[in-house]
């Protein structure tokens, strides 16, 4: 089993807390992730103040909308040298194409690494009855795989996914393709309730089947030692290799 990095999902709009629990896990996790509810709040700045703790950053804006735009959009933050951006799969292969050539530009422009562009393929927090209530008569999982592929044929690193679609995507795309994925929760300790997550798995069992990195918010961020919590995390991974 390969090495699995351990993202924090840092879902706070508060720059000061953000910012304390980057210091304070910077020695047991992986990466830092941002999303949209801090991004909007506070900006590029913001997210350069957290990147400051020197680890990966995943910054998870989940860009969708017309080709232009989202390539306008990928050169606007590849200045912050976000490790892992994400763009929705739903978009089209037109969209992810236009996404990948901005990143590879810009970064070449600027002359750092490009982002690794992850595919959202389906939330998360969607069954196959939600779906299914939005016109989407596959299920969650062969709407991932679907939506997966079109990410593979663009040209992007890989994709985010439940822990449920894990070996399946893995069989199907190789070795190489990132597969980041949300919905963890340990096997014991607090903050290991699904929230509202509908599809959920172990660090462990997501890290046995294929799992490039791992993406943990509140098991960790709510914890009472937050630091013990991600170092429990990764003891966890560790274990099932």
């Amino acid at each position: 089993m390969p090495n699995v990095s351990l993202y924090c999902a840092l879902d706070t709009r508060d720059r000061s807390t953000a910012e304390g629990l980057a210091q304070r896990l910077a020695p047991a996790v992986g990466g830092l992730k941002l999303g949209l509810e801090y991004f909007c709040a506070h900006g590029p700045d913001g997210i350069a103040a957290v990147h400051g703790a020197g680890l990966p950053l995943f910054l998870d804006l989940k860009l969708h909308d017309i080709p232009n735009t989202v390539a306008g959009a990928v050169r606007s933050v590849a200045a912050l040298q976000p490790h892992y951006l994400t763009v929705h799969t739903a978009g089209g292969i037109a969209m992810m194409r236009a996404a990948r050539e901005a990143a590879e530009e810009e970064a070449a422009r600027r002359g750092v690494a490009p982002p690794n562009l992850l595919g959202v393929t389906v939330l998360t927090s969607l069954d196959d009855s939600e779906l299914a209530r939005q016109g989407v008569t596959a299920t969650a999982r062969e709407q991932v795989l679907r939506l997966a592929g079109l990410a593979h044929e663009a040209g992007l690193a890989g994709v985010i996914a439940s822990p449920h679609e894990i070996a399946a995507l893995r069989s199907e795309h190789g070795a190489d393709f990132h597969i980041v994925v949300p919905g963890i929760r340990p096997a014991s300790g607090g903050g290991s309730g699904k929230g509202d997550q509908a599809r959920v798995a172990t660090p462990a069992d997501a890290a046995r089947a294929g799992a490039t990195a791992l993406v943990v918010g509140r098991p960790i961020t709510r914890a009472p030692d937050p630091l013990a919590a991600a170092r429990a995390i990764v003891r966890e991974v560790a274990d099932a290799s």
